[in-house]
């Protein structure tokens, strides 16, 4: 299927804007070039506090006052090796005030700087201090759910296999599962548009330390053997269709079904990888945020 008109309007817009390519730059020009892309939010929430989880920094939304609010604890993407808390601070908002819930978003360290399995020791660390402080938070400790976005969606799977504290849910937005690149989609999509194979690889090359176990569970959560996948919580899975990471996200969520898990697997077709993050420009992103709140508000309201 063609990419939709809307995604092809508005990736023409972007590459008018020019700008590195992925594969050809450093961690940090890369890292500035995607900064200063970010469109300020304009959304309002109740309250936003910047606070530490255990000596990771994080980012505390709450849509109300009521102190026994759900929590999701959100993994922002970017390979890894870019992205902070203000890049997914308009998907977070939206999240928050759509749900009626809180969000944690969560500042994991980056790559290559701190590389695999940083990343995961701190979204481990940061929902462990979660739940242990819910009362700060405002937050039910009974009711916390994960969810991330492509390397946040990773880290939302592996959380969610090693089980630190009780969860209801687990939203995995095009979540990479499998550092072999080994699915057809790789292929298919390997010029992307927005992520390609050869940034992918790039990804991977800077967060996996060299001669390290790709198939680790901590790194590919697909390879996880199935008594780590079964009794975790509910998932959503959101894919695009042209998306290198479109197979490997809808066969983790298959083997999510094979073991138990009540899981919906979402494709949207048309759609682009990032896509999930441009509510307000594509009609698309603006129903897989709406689709993504309703269901993990429904599990933290339960």
């Amino acid at each position: 299927m063609a990419l939709h008109t809307q995604a092809t309007a508005l990736l023409e817009m972007m590459a008018s804007l020019g700008g590195p390519l992925i594969e050809e730059s450093t961690p940090e020009e890369f890292r500035t070039y995607y900064l200063s892309r970010q469109v300020p939010p304009t959304e309002n929430v109740h309250e936003i506090r910047d606070i530490s989880a255990g000596g990771v920094p994080c980012r505390l939304y709450r849509p109300n006052a009521s102190k026994n609010l759900g929590l999701l604890v959100y993994y922002h993407g970017g390979g890894w090796v870019i992205g902070n808390l203000d890049s997914h601070d308009a998907v977070c908002r939206s999240l928050a005030n759509k749900m009626g819930h809180a969000v944690l978003s969560v500042d994991y360290r980056l790559a290559p700087e701190h590389p695999w399995p940083a990343a995961a020791e701190d979204a481990l660390c940061s929902l462990r201090w979660a739940y242990d402080n819910a009362d700060e938070l405002g937050i039910n400790p009974d009711r916390i759910a994960v969810g991330g976005d492509s390397a946040g969606g990773n880290l939302a799977a592996v959380v969610s296999q090693q089980r630190p504290v009780p969860l209801v849910f687990q939203m995995l937005i095009y979540p990479a599962t499998d550092m072999t690149q080994s699915f057809a989609s790789h292929q298919e999509n390997a010029a992307g548009p927005v992520l390609t194979k050869g940034a992918m690889a790039w990804f991977i090359g800077h967060y996996m330390p060299k001669g390290s176990d790709l198939k680790d569970p901590l790194a590919s959560p697909a390879f996880s053997p199935d008594n780590l996948l079964k009794g975790t919580p509910p998932a959503l899975v959101i894919t695009a269709e042209h998306d290198p990471l479109r197979d490997e996200g809808e066969a983790y969520g298959r083997r999510l079904i094979e073991n138990g898990v009540p899981t919906s697997i979402i494709r949207y077709n048309g759609m682009f990888h990032s896509f999930f993050g441009m509510a307000g420009l594509l009609d698309d992103a603006d129903t897989a945020q709406v689709l993504a709140a309703s269901m993990t508000a429904k599990a933290l309201s339960a």
